[in-house]
């Protein structure tokens, strides 16, 4: 038994980031037909489910991936690195989650056109999410890792058209809601949308920094 331990170990953690993408997408496309379908109550309801299915879900892939992390000794990349990665993606469908259940605490009544938008540049981001990270195991050949990086640039490019559609929000939101109370929660909801693409953004600066130092 001891002896088994003491054996150099990799662990598969590209198959396990793999895995934390797919649920990072299936949380993100809930959660955008949550936004589209919200005056339904059965199909929020149920979308709102499915979102935070796929959330447990992630967190059981994290919890693996530190797992085998303290019991491996030879890993594929920097252990920082994939520690900050499945951490940093994990924050990405904490905040899908966050944002489903602040419509519900925040008693949101109907969905703004601003919403539906940045719903689709999240969506649409953590698809490039998944997309570059399913690339990492590949990264030795030049081609793959430029079109890795492509990607990361790809998702920057989002999370920029993301604060457009924020700041243009925020800018009528002050300029034409009367009701104070309603400013504030749709502030609030704004704001939580759309730090999942800031935080899709901190995955593709991790998957860049992975793929200059190991490419």
């Amino acid at each position: 038994m001891l002896f088994g331990k003491l054996l150099p170990r990799e662990g598969n953690f590209f198959e396990m980031f793999n895995q934390h993408a797919e649920r990072i997408v299936e949380a993100a496309r809930a959660f955008s037909q949550m936004v589209v379908n919200y005056n339904d109550t059965h199909l929020r309801e149920k979308y709102n489910s499915d979102v935070d299915n796929a959330e447990r879900a992630a967190d059981r892939v994290t919890h693996e991936v530190t797992k085998t992390l303290h019991q491996t000794f030879i890993t594929p990349l920097d252990r920082e690195h994939i520690h900050g990665l499945i951490n940093t993606m994990d924050d990405v469908v904490d905040l899908i989650q966050d944002s489903a259940e602040a419509m519900a605490l925040y008693d949101i009544r109907q969905m703004t056109e601003e919403m539906t938008r940045l719903a689709d540049l999240s969506l649409k981001c953590c698809e490039r999410v998944r997309d570059a990270v399913k690339l990492l195991n590949q990264i030795a050949d030049q081609s793959v890792a430029e079109a890795a990086l492509k990607t990361c640039q790809e998702i920057d490019r989002l999370e920029s058209d993301a604060d457009r559609v924020l700041r243009a929000a925020m800018s009528k939101l002050f300029r034409e809601e009367q009701d104070v109370r309603e400013l504030i929660k749709l502030k609030g909801v704004y704001e939580l949308m759309e730090t999942i693409t800031d935080k899709c953004e901190d995955v593709a600066n991790t998957i860049e920094g992975i793929v200059l130092e190991n490419s």
